[in-house]
């Protein structure tokens, strides 16, 4: 009778499910590499797509020094800051916290332009027009950005 008690016992523990400790801290473990490779990827996503977001803004601002042109006998000498958003509201010229903005537009005579624009991280991004009708595309990062590589974008 004592050994069918005792082979009672060892069954019921046997069927017993669940986890044991180390397989919790294998699966914690794991879980912790990924945490460690992913986060780093995630937070370098969100400075491109604020530079994304100020590429954006300063193409639009291009766009409309150049509707300003037509509008001017092809003229820039009217392209500002206040003038491209009066032509086009949805430029932002003030700073924010929660986007890019226009950050500066000058004419450069009347014949050329210069507009920056300044995402939220500091990066800016400028588009330069010059006189004779080359365009520009250069950059100043402020921080590790690496698609600001060389002053160029």
């Amino acid at each position: 009778m004592f050994s069918s008690l005792s082979q009672r016992a060892g069954r019921s523990m046997q069927e017993e499910s669940g986890f044991t400790l180390v397989e919790l801290l294998v699966v914690i473990i794991i879980i912790g590499i990924l945490a460690a490779i992913a986060i780093p990827a995630f937070a370098s996503q969100k400075s491109k797509s604020q530079d994304a977001q100020a590429k954006e803004l300063v193409r639009t601002a291009e766009t409309t020094a150049e509707s300003i042109a037509t509008d001017h006998n092809g003229e820039y000498g009217q392209v500002s800051t206040t003038e491209l958003h009066a032509y086009e509201p949805t430029i932002p010229i003030v700073a924010s916290t929660s986007g890019a903005y226009l950050s500066a537009a000058t004419a450069s005579g009347k014949t050329g332009y210069s507009v920056t624009a300044t995402a939220t991280d500091g990066d800016e991004f400028t588009i330069t027009k010059t006189a004779t009708g080359e365009v520009n595309r250069t950059c100043v990062a402020h921080g590790s950005n690496i698609a600001c590589a060389g002053g160029k974008w």
